[in-house]
């Protein structure tokens, strides 16, 4: 983990301050106390950093369970009646792991990841460009469309111009063009602008601006508009905002009901993000799910244990690690030590930074998970493919994450069952080795994203310096998700000297450099094999 400490350090710090906001405003919006979204930052940070097998994957505080917990808490009775079900959940968590309940990440189609990616980085601009003009009225973490306040996404955005604070308007601009600045051309000049990463800078600038014009009436930014970090006066009352869970309540069948709850939502929204991180993981890597889940369990035991809110592995912190070049677990491990230490020794400087200047830092995090151009390539593989991207765009949207991908998947159900009906032979392995390591895999006339497990679990057990044939001589249908798996496997293929013969009605290749090329020679039936 330490060997890219160059890389993870200052990638932490960028999801450290991407992180701190989202924990404070989601404890918010759950009805919780602020210091429990802080609790379940740590707990994401270094317990599940610790145990995951994912290399890029931050994990903390679910924005998608916080209408969850706000009910729950009222429906048993207090916050420590709450605890005791998220303990529970967290240990059904952790059986969901052994008993290899993980594979459901597999069954998820790559157009609804990619459209709950589009759609999540939509929400965030939309949620953050209230804050971007310094209209301050709902938390930070919020991402329903329906909002507590009784406004929705659109209606908060429209009513900017009644309550624009100018202060937060100027730093919030110069932030987001310095950001740009940095990223996109000083980055490119000279290494140290990769090693200091903009948005770092963007928020030293933000406390600089914020103590310069506080005496200025026009220009100030109030204490609503910045970050908000309970302060403690001493040691006694630190410790005191720690809350822990009132077991006498565990017979109660409504602690149950909220446990599995937990268990199922936390599980699914995990897998789906660690499906989502995996596919935008520049290297490539494949998390263990199972461990994953396993992992998720442990942090909310912990989380639940000493006062904390339900945590996931969450897209927003996720992004923000690979787009700030994260390389190991070791930068989420960091980030959440940087929220520990900062809680304790600098809270009152934490609370000079103004949202503003996160919401910007948010908008581009946003931004490069839905860049316009998505959508023009998700057109181009065909209405299979964009249909189902984008009614998960429209529904995370217009009502929440998981009605948002619920839709999506109901639609790629429909759209696959409607082309393709499932082969239960799709992969056959034939070992022609002789000592020479000469394996065959043939497929099946269909082959869809419903195979995509087992498919990465043999090429994951191939051995090193293995002469590999893909045999697609009898496939009429290839989904575009199996496709995507083979152009990755040539990444890992080329680290562990894989040959690979492609047999297939369009022709032999040895060592395809890419199976999206060739697959789309013909643009007609990119994904047809007949």
């Amino acid at each position: 983990m330490f060997k890219n400490l160059k890389s993870d350090f200052p990638a932490s710090i960028v999801v450290f301050f991407v992180a701190l906001p989202l924990c404070l405003g989601i404890a918010l919006a759950s009805g919780a106390p602020l210091f429990s979204g802080v609790i379940s930052g740590i707990v994401g940070g270094v317990v599940v950093g610790a145990l995951s097998g994912s290399k890029v994957g931050v994990s903390g505080p679910a924005a998608g369970l916080a209408a969850i917990v706000l009910t729950a808490i009222a429906s048993l009775g207090g916050y420590e009646n709450f605890l005791v079900a998220l303990v529970l959940g967290g240990i059904i968590q952790m059986v969901f792991g052994v008993l290899k309940a993980g594979v459901i990440g597999y069954y998820f189609p790559s157009s609804v990841i990619k459209g709950m990616l589009t759609g999540i980085g939509i929400i965030i601009i939309f949620k953050q460009i209230p804050h971007f003009f310094g209209y301050d009225l709902e938390p930070v973490g919020a991402d329903s469309f329906i909002e507590a306040s009784g406004e929705n996404t659109f209606s908060a955005i429209f009513n900017i111009v009644d309550n624009i604070t100018l202060g937060s308007l100027i730093i919030g601009v110069i932030t987001l063009l310095l950001i740009l600045f940095w990223d996109n051309i000083l980055a490119k000049k000279a290494k140290f602008f990769t090693v200091i990463q903009g948005p770092l800078v963007a928020v030293v600038l933000g406390i600089v601006y914020y103590l310069f014009t506080k005496t200025n009436e026009a220009l100030s930014i109030s204490q609503t508009h910045l970050v908000n970090v309970p302060i403690p006066k001493d040691v006694s009352s630190f410790i005191n905002q720690f809350s822990f869970p009132n077991f006498s309540v565990i017979t109660n069948p409504d602690v149950w009901v909220v446990a599995f709850t937990i268990a199922l939502i936390a599980s699914l929204e995990t897998l789906l993000c660690v499906e989502a991180t995996d596919k935008i993981d520049p290297e490539k890597n494949v998390t263990p799910t199972n461990r994953e889940l396993i992992a998720q369990g442990t942090g909310n035991v912990v989380s639940g244990l000493i006062g904390g809110l339900p945590i996931t592995q969450v897209i927003v912190r996720s992004s923000a690690n690979i787009q700030s070049g994260g390389k190991s677990k070791m930068s989420a491990i960091l980030h959440g030590l940087l929220l520990l230490v900062s809680v304790i020794l600098i809270p009152d400087f934490l609370n000079k930074i103004p949202l503003s200047v996160l919401a910007s830092i948010l908008i581009i995090v946003g931004y490069k998970l839905a860049k316009p151009t998505l959508f023009k390539q998700m057109y181009k593989l065909g209405w299979k493919q964009f249909v189902p991207f984008i009614v998960t765009v429209v529904g995370i949207v217009f009502t929440d994450l998981l009605v948002g991908i619920s839709l999506g998947l109901l639609v790629g159900i429909v759209v696959i069952l409607l082309k393709s009906y499932q082969n239960s032979h799709f992969l056959h392995i034939e070992d022609n080795s002789n000592g020479k390591h000469k394996i065959k895999m043939t497929l099946a006339e269909e082959v869809t994203f419903f195979n995509k497990g087992a498919i990465l679990k043999e090429l994951d057990r191939l051995p090193n310096e293995t002469y590999l044939e893909i045999n697609l001589l009898k496939t009429r249908y290839l989904d575009n998700d199996i496709i995507e798996i083979l152009e990755d496997f040539i990444y890992k293929a080329k680290e562990r000297n894989i040959e690979i013969k492609l047999v297939s009605k369009r022709g032999i290749v040895e060592n395809p450099p890419s199976f999206v090329e060739f697959f789309s020679k013909n643009p007609k039936s990119s994904l047809s094999l007949s």
